[in-house]
């Protein structure tokens, strides 16, 4: 079938994010025989919708695929709800084609019925789309009615009180990650450094308070074998790509496998660059030692807070000792460090800001991002104390921005967080 894949994000957030998800399931399709084209919302500045307009009037899709990246841009003082964009787009489809329109997308997957009835899609894929929705096409081929789509893992279809009905049983793929054509990302031009998303792992097993992660890849960890995915890097470094931005939630477990990926991108690609995301636990000498060899640059180190009062209340397994060690070592071995405050979760305190704050100036990063309120994401922990405290009703799909914040800080820790970043130029909010 004539599969148009559409990315709808168009929210920078810390830098563009080019759409890798997207790529893996239009790469499935056109191993499964189905014809796939995909727009990449991003890098158009046409904002009314020629280009979009024109790949449908050419391509004429027999299914429309749209894939919903981001609900909002977690702003707690002027949140900005990204789903009214995405709804022009389904309209504009609307509007153009009568193909069906599927929706997709880590941020679908955390609101699968609420996001569906909000867009107005025919139906979406909760979770990964690589397998799903090739057998949807494949049924749609068939001609099949959506009668017969109760075996497709987490299809959702129009249904009662506005919201969805689920047809197939979630699934995790094993085998999940599939090669990337690098045909479907912009080339590199002049001085402009593209920093590819590649993903050598999904799900997470740490269930931290606030963290949505474990609605859109589970929370078991699933890896891909280290020489598949060197070996995918080594095709996208041939094709000129040398920045690789490591979209795995947490890079470093398991240790050893973070290892042997090291060891093996430091034999067969040298010379490339990259970033990641570290949990804070378990990071000895030798695996900075090996990631700093084979090209790491930079990392995000998501501590969250320096208090061990609200690190526990966040459910974390590290100490602020083991951060400071962590840092220290990244430092050691020059790769730039990137911290991220978390401020305002239940039990915070002036106290708890304050030590947080300090605990972080200390460490002497290269850039910190301090955030006030924590968004509220649905099935976790943090709404479940939300729920509890009334800041949130039960029957609240939380589909629009809603933060929790600690009510004795309203105000005052705004004013404080403002001082500190007047001080400090490599901070932000």
């Amino acid at each position: 079938m004539r599969t148009l894949l559409i990315s709808a994000n168009t929210e920078q957030l810390q830098m563009p994010v080019l759409p890798l998800g997207l790529a893996c399931v239009a790469e499935a399709a056109a191993r499964a025989g189905h014809e796939a084209r995909v727009v990449n919302l991003m890098t158009t500045d046409d904002l009314e919708g020629r280009d979009l307009e024109g790949a449908i009037r050419d391509f004429d899709p027999e299914v429309i695929g749209i894939s919903v990246r981001n609900i909002d841009d977690q702003s707690r003082k002027a949140p900005k709800f990204l789903l009214k964009a995405v709804k022009n787009v389904v309209d504009g489809c609307r509007a153009l084609t009568s193909a069906p329109i599927v929706l997709g997308g880590a941020g679908y997957s955390i609101y699968p019925r609420s996001a569906l009835a909000f867009l107005g899609a025919d139906m979406g894929i909760r979770g990964e789309g690589e397998g799903a929705f090739v057998k949807l096409l494949d049924k749609m081929s068939g001609k099949s009615g959506k009668e017969e789509l109760s075996d497709i893992p987490g299809l959702y279809l129009p249904g009662f009180a506005g919201g969805g009905v689920k047809t197939g049983d979630l699934k995790r793929l094993d085998d999940f990650a599939l090669p990337v054509p690098g045909a479907l990302f912009p080339t590199q031009s002049g001085e402009e450094k593209v920093w590819l998303p590649f993903q050598t792992r999904r799900g997470c097993p740490m269930r931290c308070s606030y963290c949505s992660t474990a609605a859109i890849e589970g929370s078991i960890l699933r890896k891909r074998s280290p020489e598949i995915a060197v070996d995918s890097i080594c095709r996208f470094k041939e094709a000129g790509f040398s920045n690789f931005f490591f979209v795995d939630n947490t890079f470093n477990f398991p240790p050893s496998y973070a290892r042997s990926l090291c060891d093996l991108m430091a034999k067969r690609a040298p010379g490339i660059q990259w970033r990641c995301i570290l949990y804070p636990w378990m990071v000895g000498e030798e695996l900075v030692e090996s990631m700093a060899r084979a090209g790491c640059v930079e990392v995000s180190l998501g501590f969250e807070s320096g208090s061990q009062k609200i690190l526990s209340a966040m459910n974390k397994r590290f100490r602020p000792e083991e951060v400071r060690g962590v840092s220290g070592l990244l430092k050691k071995y020059g790769i730039s460090r990137m911290g991220f405050l978390l401020l305002g979760g239940p039990g915070e305190t002036r106290q708890t800001v304050e030590e947080s704050l300090e605990f972080a100036d200390s460490l002497e990063l290269e850039g910190v991002k301090v955030t006030t309120g924590i968004r509220l994401y649905p099935h976790t922990a943090l709404a479940a104390a939300a729920v509890a405290e009334g800041v949130v009703l039960p029957e609240d799909d939380l589909l629009y921005p809603t933060f929790y914040m600690a009510r004795p800080l309203e105000g005052w820790i705004e004013q404080t967080v403002s001082g500190w970043l007047e001080r400090k130029p490599n901070w932000h909010s």
